[in-house]
C-alpha cells in the first residue's frame, strides 16, 4: 500500500521540514485510521489476521485510495483467497453474441487477457486472433514491435493491461499460469516490470481508443470491457466505431480485407 502524496495540512498534521520523501509515515497513517503502529506494519506486511472491514475501511480512507485499489486492499487482506478458477470454453451463447455483431469488433478474454473468442471485425482491425501466438493482449501490447505505432495512446493501453493483472494476482494469489505470465513479461519488458512494480489497479471499463491501422488509417472507436457473470471470469471487449469515418473504414475492411496478419 503507497501512502497518498501530497500536502498533509488537511488531514490534521503538522508539516515539517526533515521530511525525506512525500507522503505519510507509517505512525501516521496509523494515526489516522486509529489502529497501532505495530498493527499497521503488520498488515502492511500481510501479518495481521482477518482484519475488520472498518480497520480496512479506516486504512483506506487514511490512504485515500480509490474505489478500485479500495477493492484490491480487501482482496489482499482476505484470509481465504477463492480457487484458482478452471479454464473453461466460452459459452455457445457468448460465442453467437459476439458473431452476430457484424460492425462491432468484439473479443471475449479471460482473467489473463487471453482471447478466448472473437469475430471477424476484430480480425480486421486488431490481430489476426486466428494465429495462436496472437491470443494474449498482455503480450501484444509489450512484446509485439509494432504496438507502440499500432495503438496511438499505447501508454495507456499498456498500464490498464497492468492493472488488470495486478487485481487479479490479489483475488487468485496462487493462480501459477499468472504467475509466469507476469514473470515472463517482467523479464522480457522493462516497461512492464515499471509499470507493474508502480502497483496501479485503476483500470477503465470504458474509453477511447485509437487504432493505427497499417491500411485504413486512423480508426477510432469506444471501448467497453463488460464482466461476465458466473464461475468463470470472462469479459466482452467491444469496440464500436466512434464516426463516420471509422465506420465506413470498419465496411471497407469487412468487404475487402483478410484478417490482420501482422498483430499489434
Amino acid at each position: 500500500m503507497r501512502p497518498p502524496s501530497g500536502g498533509r495540512d488537511h488531514l490534521g498534521l503538522a508539516s515539517g521540514r526533515d521530511r525525506r520523501v512525500a507522503g505519510l509515515r507509517r505512525e501516521e497513517i496509523a494515526l489516522l485510521a486509529s489502529v497501532s503502529v505495530d498493527y499497521y506494519i503488520r498488515l502492511e506486511q500481510g501479518r495481521a489476521e482477518n482484519p475488520s472491514v472498518a480497520v480496512l475501511t479506516a486504512v483506506a480512507d487514511a490512504l485515500r485510495l480509490s474505489p478500485a485499489e479500495r477493492d484490491h486492499l480487501r482482496m489482499l487482506a482476505c484470509s481465504a483467497p477463492p480457487a484458482v478458477p478452471a479454464r473453461t470454453a466460452v459459452r455457445p451463447q457468448l460465442e453467437a453474441m459476439i458473431q452476430a455483431m457484424r460492425d462491432v469488433p468484439a473479443i471475449v478474454v479471460d482473467r489473463l487477457s487471453t482471447v478466448l473468442a472473437w469475430n471477424r471485425g476484430a480480425t480486421a482491425v486488431i490481430a489476426d486472433f486466428d494465429d495462436p501466438r496472437n491470443r494474449n493482449l498482455a503480450r501484444l501490447y509489450f512484446l509485439d514491435p509494432h504496438a507502440r505505432e499500432f495503438y496511438a495512446d499505447w501508454e495507456t493501453v499498456a498500464r490498464d493491461a497492468v492493472a488488470l493483472l495486478r487485481r487479479t494476482s490479489a483475488e487468485y494469489a496462487a493462480d501459477l499460469e499468472l504467475t509466469a505470465l507476469v514473470d515472463e513479461l517482467r523479464t522480457a519488458s522493462p516497461d512492464f516490470n515499471r509499470f507493474w512494480t508502480s502497483q496501479d489497479v485503476a483500470a477503465r471499463s470504458h474509453c477511447p481508443k485509437t487504432l493505427n491501422h497499417p491500411t485504413a488509417g486512423q480508426l477510432t472507436f469506444t471501448l467497453e470491457s463488460l464482466q461476465v457473470p458466473g464461475d468463470t471470469p470472462h469479459y466482452v471487449l467491444t469496440y464500436t466505431p466512434a464516426n463516420p469515418t471509422t465506420q465506413a473504414a470498419l465496411e471497407t475492411l469487412l468487404t475487402t480485407q483478410s484478417p490482420l496478419r501482422s498483430s499489434a
